[in-house]
C-alpha cells in the first residue's frame, strides 16, 4: 500500500458525484449478447442470467497496495472507494443470495489486474472485466477520463431476464452500495 493510504478506509470531505443524467436511459434496455470475462476463469453472458435479479456493481478502479493512485484521485467525484463498495458486497454477498439475486462487480480493469483485488479482499463474486468496453459503450453506461484513461463511474444496474429493471446513479457513498443494494432488493418482495 501506498506510505500512508488505506484503501478500507474513505477520507473524509470526500467529493460527491452529480447526477449528471448520464445513466437516465439504461432503465428498460436489454443486456447485449456477449461474454465477458470473469475472474475465476469463467465467461459469463449478461443477457443469459434468467429470472432473479442479477446486480451489476460498477466501479472506476481499485488501487493495489504500493502502487499510487492517480494524482488527484481522492478529489475526483466518485473515483475513491473502490474497495470499500467491494467489502460492503462481500460482507452482504450472502443475504443478497438468499434474497435470490446473483452479484457481479465490473470494470474496465482487466482480468489479471481484477483477481489480484478479489484474492485480497477474498471476494466471495466474480467480478468482470470490459477492458474493451464492449458492455460499456453497447449500453452508453456513463464513463470518466483520468490522466488519459477511461473508466467506469460508480453505478448499480439491477438485470431480471436481460433487462434493466433499475439503476443506481450516481452511487455515494461508495461503502454504503450494497446496503443501498438490499434496500432496493427488498422494496420488490
Amino acid at each position: 500500500m501506498a506510505a500512508g493510504l488505506n484503501y478500507n478506509m474513505l477520507p473524509k470531505a470526500l467529493p460527491i458525484p452529480v447526477d449528471d443524467r448520464s445513466a437516465d436511459h439504461l432503465t428498460g434496455l436489454h443486456m447485449p449478447s456477449f461474454s465477458l470475462s470473469a475472474t475465476g476463469g469463467e465467461s459469463v453472458r449478461l443477457d443469459r442470467m434468467g429470472s432473479g435479479f442479477t446486480i451489476l456493481y460498477g466501479y472506476p478502479m481499485t488501487g493495489i497496495p504500493g502502487i499510487a493512485l492517480p494524482d488527484g484521485w481522492d478529489s475526483i467525484p466518485g473515483a475513491r472507494g473502490c474497495t470499500p463498495q467491494a467489502c460492503g458486497f462481500r460482507d452482504h454477498f450472502s443475504e443478497i443470495l438468499a434474497r435470490g439475486a446473483t452479484v457481479y462487480g465490473i470494470s474496465t480493469q482487466s482480468t489479471a489486474y481484477q483477481e489480484e483485488m478479489v484474492e485480497r479482499l477474498h471476494l466471495p463474486l466474480p467480478v468482470l472485466s470490459d477492458s474493451e468496453f464492449a458492455l460499456t459503450d453497447a449500453l452508453r453506461l456513463p464513463t470518466m477520463q483520468v490522466h488519459g484513461v477511461r473508466l467506469l463511474k460508480r453505478i448499480t444496474l439491477f438485470v431480471n431476464d436481460s433487462e434493466i429493471k433499475h439503476c443506481i446513479y450516481p452511487v455515494f457513498p461508495p461503502d454504503k452500495s450494497a446496503e443501498e443494494a438490499l434496500g432496493w432488493l427488498r422494496s420488490q418482495t
